[in-house]
């Protein structure tokens, strides 16, 4: 795949233990209580994927973003995101690591694809629509926001490995004749 001596049977174990980082990327970008979006100081409001909080150090008071149908939709999407991200992991598990059926990776890909898919549209209408929402100061999109984008890298990544793979099935197996540079004659 590489000719910098990747091991590909590593790839076997690798590859779903990157699936695995991204799924524990996006629970905490969703299960999230702040982390998505602050004011400049952190000190008077905050947001994350379900609610926005005002106030100043103990008295806050917060709202539902969800009454909003773009958050809806953000919120659905990410979820819908996490769910097929869970299934290609599983499906990740029983084509590389049990047994080594190859022709469920490009399956996994297409999967990953529309994951990243979703999770991009959910990503990019957050910030323009809570934009949209506040009129005043400077907010930073943060930590949590950011396990959400880095998620979605690493399922850029996997479905790239998983649509290459197929090409290297007899490297995956071990079948593959070792090319020696140097030959005795």
């Amino acid at each position: 795949m590489f000719r910098c001596g990747i091991a590909y049977p590593r790839c076997r174990w690798i590859v779903p233990l990157l699936l695995l980082f991204a799924i524990i990327f996006d629970i905490i970008a969703i299960a999230a209580t702040s982390g998505w979006v602050e004011d400049e100081d952190a000190k008077t409001h905050y947001a994350n994927m379900w609610e926005q909080c005002r106030g100043r150090k103990d008295t806050w008071e917060c709202k539902t973003l969800m009454e909003f149908p773009w958050a809806m939709a953000v919120a659905a999407l990410m979820i819908i995101g996490l769910l097929i991200l869970i299934i290609a992991f599983i499906i990740s598990c029983v084509a590389l690591c049990c047994t080594l059926n190859v022709t469920l990776l490009p399956v996994i890909g297409g999967m990953l694809i529309l994951v990243v898919i979703l999770q991009v549209i959910a990503l990019i209408v957050y910030p323009c629509k809570f934009n949209e929402m506040i009129f005043e100061g400077h907010y930073y999109y943060t930590w949590a926001y950011g396990f959400g984008w880095g998620a979605t890298i690493l399922c850029i990544g996997c479905a790239v490995l998983f649509c290459c793979l197929p090409r290297y099935e007899d490297e995956l197996t071990g079948l593959k004749k070792v090319k020696y540079l140097y030959t005795s004659a």
